[in-house]
């Protein structure tokens, strides 16, 4: 079958579109037939050898949409249902497998192109909101990187859960219109977020801040915190470790809280299956959408990589296989 795979970090031209062995299922595992993939900024980093040592020849992708091929005995699902899944040695092929905690059915009223676009980013967005930040109506929140994929979702689901406040920060102010048109009330860039926030709330600063930027971006999410206020670390993408002091949290009641959907795909998968279903009930109602920026082929993922390292574009990056 077709995948693409790397043999050695380094930038998009690593990934090589080629031939690989056909997957065989265990016991507990589902064969899938991918329909699409995404693009997550994770897979940047992972390709770049941000996150960890690599087991080369290594296979990219967290997850995909698709339709089951073959299932394990005393299975849960059937050959032809179609899911959303997270694979265990990534989404990047014709054919993945998958443990049967971590596959999801999907409707046939959603598209796979739409449920493709979802499962990391929309999982992850739903327990970080109500589940870590535990956001309440009379909040003000700021989500960072508020164009992207995790930032478009969380954007409109503070709007669904009727937050008071959203303002979300983006590299670039030509994506304002964008993230306006998700649900934020004030969009703002990293430069001038923290006056912005002070700004909005009278200097009392923010109750829930949702960082998935860390680096200098964190030091200055403390800078406009409320007091009992909390930050949700959520991601590097800046590629750079934020710091904070103990000064910083226990003197004014804040806290900060750390989350990782790859961390409890490991450890807790079962944590998963009651959020992919209220998430799937949004995007079936049109409640929520995650509008798709472009849709590539597998044979040029290099494209969509440098897309998504570019950081000019909305929404999702899409791969159909």
């Amino acid at each position: 079958m077709k995948a693409v795979i790397q043999n050695e970090f380094g930038d998009a031209s690593v990934l090589t579109y080629t031939d690989v062995a056909f997957p065989k299922i265990g016991k507990n595992e589902v064969l899938i037939k991918v329909a699409y993939t995404s693009v997550n900024y994770a897979d940047i980093k992972k390709r770049r050898g941000n996150k960890g040592k690599g087991n080369f020849p290594l296979m990219l992708g967290l997850d995909v949409a698709g339709t089951i091929e073959e299932v394990s005995p005393k299975s849960n699902f059937s050959k032809g249902e179609r899911v959303i899944a997270f694979p265990k040695d990534g989404a990047y092929a014709e054919y993945v497998v998958a443990n049967e905690q971590l596959v999801f059915k999907i409707p046939d009223s959603l598209s796979f192109e739409q449920a493709a676009s979802m499962p990391t980013v929309s999982i992850l967005s739903y327990m970080v909101l109500y589940e870590i930040g535990q956001v309440q109506k009379p909040d003000t929140i700021v989500i960072h990187s508020a164009a992207g994929g995790v930032g478009s979702m969380l954007v409109q689901l503070a709007k669904l859960a009727g937050v008071q406040k959203i303002i979300g920060t983006v590299g670039n102010l030509d994506k304002e219109n964008y993230v306006k048109t998700l649900g934020a009330n004030v969009v703002c860039t990293y430069d001038t977020f923290v006056e912005e926030v002070l700004k909005e709330t009278n200097n009392f600063g923010a109750n829930i801040i949702f960082d998935s930027v860390a680096g200098e971006v964190t030091g200055k999410s403390l800078e406009c915190l409320a007091l009992y206020g909390t930050l949700v670390q959520i991601g590097n993408s800046s590629g750079k470790a934020g710091t904070f002091k103990t000064s910083d949290v226990h003197s004014s009641c804040r806290n900060i809280k750390g989350f990782s959907l790859g961390t409890t795909r490991k450890h807790y998968p079962e944590r998963l299956a009651p959020v992919a279903e209220k998430v799937l009930e949004l995007f079936v109602a049109k409640k929520v959408t995650l509008p798709v920026a472009r849709v590539f082929n597998l044979s040029d993922i290099a494209l969509a990589h440098k897309l998504v390292e570019s950081r000019n574009y909305e929404g999702k990056v899409l791969i159909e296989v």
